[in-house]
């Protein structure tokens, strides 16, 4: 079946697109929120990036070995739509005010919810999909496309209305929120008994396994050096430095707002690339490429003094994300059992970045606090390029025969 006559792959585009227009149209802007709108310092939003990024790596190793358990039931799926509708009641009405009179309390609170609902749960869903892509047999770039396409939208006017009330943005994602619910209410799976086996089969031992295998902590050490400090530039200091450069915040907004929005086209039009492109020039080299892209626009940020120098920097995220997130996938069906593919992501991919902010978001806070957003830059992407040069090592070649157990190949890739 040609792909965009496939049902199933509309409904999945749909939770992507719906989810990351919730997400983007609060998040793009949410440490020029914490700094501008609600006067937070350097140190504290750091805080705040830390407590957010230690309660969804809980529910990121949570939701990985549930959702392999559980296969494409859509349990998870349920619980994060509920987080989604509540986003704007939430922000507002306990999430604002705790962190202007309790700090420590708001911000634990807030982790929580946050983590649960979009920081873990931006992963949960990617993961979701991936297995959808392989059981009703579509492309996942393809649909992943549309995430970024749902996060270009909502971004598009976002910065004009954080300008004019930040509520608003919020009020918006949980609009989104109720049409993702309806989404799922009307999305029907279909799980076979031999698939149902297959997940309630998961045992200690293959988790054991896994955890012992060095290749999975060879990639997760990639992660590690290259994601997580991408992730404290691209979140905690990159959207404040860039409005920065503009003659007003008013200004710098707006235009953050329509080169996000820009930013994420292009990437979605990267996303239904990638594939091609991965499979071209090879999954290490991918992931090699997306780790050295990283570090180029850490660095890069640091030497630019105008706004369309920055604004280029801003770019290369569209032909980053892309790779690293395809290559990824791919490295983990090429590697792995993929009845474990939830975990794989989750635990590598997104724990080992989250782990990073916490470690890391604190102390970028104090050193950009004591120094500058330009040393600070400098410092971080010499420590991407070390790790990126490490993972050229030591990542598996794509002709490099992979640590199995005997039991996986009873276990298809596609049901």
């Amino acid at each position: 079946m040609n792909t965009f006559q496939n049902s199933k792959y509309w409904f999945s585009s749909g939770y992507l697109f719906l989810f990351f227009v919730t997400w983007s149209i609060w998040w793009s802007f949410y440490a020029i929120w914490l700094n501008n709108s609600l006067g937070l310092s350097g140190a504290q939003v750091g805080n705040i990036y830390s407590f957010n990024s230690f309660f969804a790596l809980l529910f990121m190793i949570g939701y990985g070995l549930l959702q392999d358990k559980l296969g494409i039931k859509k349990n998870l799926v349920w619980f994060q739509s509920i987080l989604l509708v509540g986003i704007a009641p939430f922000v507002i009405y306990v999430y604002e005010p705790l962190l202007l009179s309790s700090f420590y309390l708001g911000a634990a609170l807030g982790a929580i919810y946050l983590g649960a609902g979009f920081v873990a749960g931006a992963g949960f869903l990617e993961s979701y999909t991936e297995k959808l892509s392989r059981k009703y047999d579509f492309e996942f770039g393809k649909s992943r496309m549309w995430g970024s396409l749902g996060y270009a939208v909502a971004a598009l006017g976002a910065g004009a209305l954080m300008s004019i009330n930040p509520h608003i943005n919020f009020w918006l994602a949980s609009a989104a929120g109720v049409l993702f619910l309806a989404l799922n209410f009307f999305f029907k799976v279909d799980i076979s008994t031999k698939e149902q086996k297959q997940t309630t089969n998961i045992s200690k031992k293959d988790l054991r396994f896994l955890f012992t295998n060095k290749v999975f902590w060879f990639l997760l050490i990639y992660l590690f050096g290259t994601v997580c400090i991408y992730t404290v530039y691209d979140q905690q200091l990159f959207p404040v430095y860039f409005v920065e450069l503009f003659a007003s915040q008013e200004q710098g907004n707006t235009i953050y707002g329509f080169l996000n929005s820009a930013q994420v086209f292009v990437e979605a039009m990267f996303l239904f690339l990638a594939p091609f492109i991965v499979n071209k020039i090879g999954i290490k080299r991918s992931l090699v490429l997306a780790g050295s892209i990283m570090a180029f626009r850490i660095l890069g940020s640091a030497t630019v003094t105008s706004g369309v120098g920055i604004s280029f920097m801003k770019m290369l995220h569209a032909v980053e994300l892309p790779l690293l997130l395809i290559a990824v996938f791919k490295y983990i069906t090429a590697n792995f059992d993929v009845r474990l593919s939830a975990t794989v992501y989750l635990v590598g991919f997104k724990v080992s970045s989250e782990l990073g902010v916490i470690l890391f978001s604190g102390l970028v806070g104090y050193v950009y606090d004591l120094t500058s957003y330009e040393t600070t830059f400098y410092i971080l992407g010499s420590v991407v390029t070390v790790f990126v040069l490490f993972s050229f090592i030591t990542l598996n070649n794509d002709n490099q025969e992979p640590q199995r157990m005997e039991t996986y190949e009873t276990v298809p890739d596609k049901t």
